[in-house]
């Protein structure tokens, strides 16, 4: 996916890059609303992340022109306003979803990966599948080459998580806050002790694993054996 992010706070934007890069999407960054303009209209990309609080060109106007140019590329805004009046307004400047600050990174990508599906819904899987290893979400009922695996349930809510991202990089912040609904890293090792425990019930005594550590930058799903490291 290309994002287009125009924000002006270089450390909120730093942040927000490195973690929309983890997830394998490309970014492109402005700092004021007159270069996101000229980005937004010159580079075709499949959502803009456009900060209210802009230099030179504040948000709505940025998406107004955007607009009047017949551009209809998703649009979220991110704003520090929160009040009803403030997200109407956003929403009818041409915004297709508003999210106010602070925020937690998975709620955006979430937002993100929404707007751009959106003309094209899709039904909620019911099995997640990854070479021998099927997981029911109808049954909560787990196996391997036809073997049943028990799992405790936060081992079990791991798993999902990472069957439904198979092939990409899940992050430590991201499992920190779908599966822990921590919104801070507690400082712990409780992601690599289940990830263990996860990985010794899964991969054990079979021939080819299927989760993987993708050294600095999280974990994956995935029945190609070489990714493990």
């Amino acid at each position: 996916m290309r994002v287009l992010l125009v924000e002006d706070d270089q450390e909120a934007a730093a942040f927000l890059i490195k973690a929309l890069k983890e997830c394998g999407h490309n970014v492109f960054w402005e700092a004021d609303g007159e270069l996101g303009l000229d980005t937004a209209l010159a580079t075709p990309v499949d959502v803009m992340i456009i900060d209210r609080m802009l230099p030179k060109l504040d948000g709505l106007a940025l998406i107004e022109a955007v607009r009047k140019q017949d551009n209809q590329t998703p649009v979220l805004i991110l704003s520090a306003l929160g009040e009803v009046d403030d997200r109407v307004k956003g929403l009818r400047s041409g915004g297709d979803d508003y999210l106010t600050k602070p925020y937690a990174f998975t709620e955006l990508l979430a937002r993100v990966e929404a707007l751009t599906r959106r003309s094209q819904p899709e039904e909620a899987e019911t099995r997640y599948v990854i070479a021998d290893l099927v997981l029911d979400r109808l049954s909560h009922k787990v196996t391997r080459a036809s073997e049943n695996i028990l799992l405790q349930p936060r081992e079990y809510r791991l798993l999902e998580y990472l069957m439904k991202h198979a092939g990409q990089v899940v992050t430590r912040t991201m499992l920190l806050e779908n599966v822990w609904d921590y919104h801070f890293d507690p400082q712990t090792n409780v992601i690599d002790v289940h990830i263990s425990r996860l990985r010794s019930k899964i991969d054990k005594n079979f021939d080819v694993p299927l989760l993987h550590t993708i050294r600095g930058a999280g974990y994956m799903m995935s029945d190609e054996g070489h990714l493990r490291n």
